[in-house]
């Protein structure tokens, strides 16, 4: 990836693209944070930095999905204790689709992890774990009740000593009595008072309404004070829905809260993206402030991946529940293929986050059979757009409430080797291209421009990359593969 920086503002995130409900935590001098990764595999990023502004994919928490769960992949949290850490992470459970809490453990903050199973079981769901040490009892927190008809609430428990499993009563914490949504805890003590920070509202989509408030106590278990007036984090000129977000120590003792939120001209095609804060006990009466951190704006950057080595670059991921790709690289090339469920109408597509709403991807495809061979923009199995070579036919393809639809195609002379560019535009439409050869760009689609705006899911960002769409035996080859 190439990144040119200028000047710092508070347009940029500090991880761009979709990172949704991150959590922080800061290990031998460095800091490692872990993000939701819903429907995608690997599951739960994770990214590395030496000042919480500029980070680098460091890996994933599993390569392939435990084996008590089915999907829904959110809200992992970062934990360190008895020189070992902690993810304690949501999922649904495979024998009825329930979200419960698990957790899994390693030596180290961003390799490594083992799996425990289900902790935390509550009722239709119990999500986005929040663990804290009082005076040497651990305790867990969670949302209960966010899909029964009454308040959601905030409940803790007492942890075991090796964090691994509940001990005593559940005990309420906090209630949304304003219905309006409650979760994504955080919990800080500051002058014998615990000051328990939730996000408020609808978190995801367009119609997100997500912010950021606090309440205190002085005592753990609560009664909790809500603060009035404005929540500490909202909207600004660039950001809206700011929420889900957990606090780390600087070196220098300051107290940084790492949280999403949605870039409001690009908002669901880039998803919910990693943003920073710095928090300040400035506030009336003794609450906390929280100002979000002005970060370099990057003026240019993309993904130019040559398909080095024998090992694919951390970027690239699948959705798992649809598809299972078989995926090698060498010699400069990268061969994709696989087997897909029936009712995927799209192929295998292995995908990276876009960080802009407006972009171009190219690729190269250097073989030839009757399998579909190109680049796609994939929200689900169920709605995609994608353009791409079969046999000698270039095609440009919809897949939109389930069933697929070619827009144009074309005869090529020549099948391979072909370049392929999909454009999207900031309006959400998109052109495909194709060149042979020798040859210069041509464009499917009669010339006009088609609509993606359908694409987005609701909790996560479209991704954008390599197709495959064949039969048993047949692969995909590609040389090259760049989005800008």
């Amino acid at each position: 990836m190439t990144v040119r920086t200028q000047a710092q503002d508070l347009s940029a995130p500090v991880i761009a693209g979709d990172f949704a409900d991150p959590s922080v935590i800061r290990a031998g001098g460095r800091y490692y944070a872990v993000g939701t990764s819903s429907e995608w595999a690997p599951h739960f990023p994770i990214y590395s930095s030496s000042d919480m502004k500029s980070w680098t994919h460091a890996g994933y928490v599993f390569d392939k999905m435990p084996e008590w769960t089915s999907g829904s992949f959110w809200a992992p949290e970062y934990y360190f204790h008895n020189n070992t850490y902690y993810i304690y992470y949501t999922a649904r459970r495979k024998s009825d689709n329930v979200s419960c809490i698990g957790v899994a453990t390693s030596r180290y903050p961003d390799r490594g992890f083992r799996d425990h199973g289900i902790i935390v079981a509550f009722g239709k769901e119990a999500i986005d774990a929040f663990v804290y040490n009082d005076n040497g009892q651990l305790y867990m927190t969670f949302k209960a009740y966010g899909l029964d008809k009454r308040p959601i609430e905030l409940l803790g428990s007492k942890l075991s000593a090796d964090g691994l499993k509940l001990e005593g009563e559940i005990f309420p914490m906090l209630k949304d009595d304003e219905r309006i949504g409650m979760e994504g805890q955080s919990i800080l003590k500051k002058d014998g008072m615990y000051y328990l920070f939730y996000s408020a509202g609808n978190c995801c989509g367009s119609g997100c309404s997500y912010h950021v408030r606090v309440a205190r106590s002085a005592s753990f278990k609560g009664p909790y004070e809500k603060q009035p007036g404005d929540p500490l984090l909202s909207e600004n000129d660039y950001w809206k829905c700011a929420g889900h977000g957990t606090f780390v120590h600087a070196g220098n003792n300051e107290l940084y809260y790492l949280y999403h939120a949605y870039n409001k001209q690009s908002t669901v095609f880039t998803g919910r993206q990693g943003m920073l804060a710095k928090l300040s006990w400035n506030g009336a009466d003794g609450w906390p402030t929280l100002a979000q951190v002005a970060t370099p704006r990057p003026v240019s950057a993309g993904i130019r991946d040559e398909f080095n080595g024998n090992t694919i670059a951390k970027r690239w991921q699948y959705d798992f529940r649809n598809a299972s790709p078989v995926v090698k690289q060498a010699n400069g090339k990268l061969r994709l293929s696989g087997s897909y469920a029936d009712r995927n109408l799209s192929g295998v597509a292995l995908a990276v986050r876009p960080a802009s709403a407006a972009f171009e991807m190219e690729t190269t495809v250097t073989n030839q059979n009757a399998a579909l061979k190109g680049l796609v923009f994939y929200g689900d199995a169920n709605a995609a757009v994608g353009v791409g070579v079969a046999g000698k036919k270039v095609l440009f393809w919809m897949v939109k409430d389930d069933k697929r639809s070619v827009i144009d195609s074309a005869v090529l002379n020549a099948a391979t080797p072909l370049q392929l560019k999909f454009a999207v535009a900031a309006d959400h439409s998109c052109r495909v291209y194709y060149r042979e050869k020798a040859g210069g760009w041509k464009e499917l689609g009669a010339g006009s421009a088609t609509s993606v705006a359908f694409l987005p899911p609701w909790d996560r960002s479209p991704r954008a990359g390599l197709n495959f769409a064949g039969e048993a035996g047949m692969t995909a080859e590609f040389e090259r593969f760049e989005i800008r």
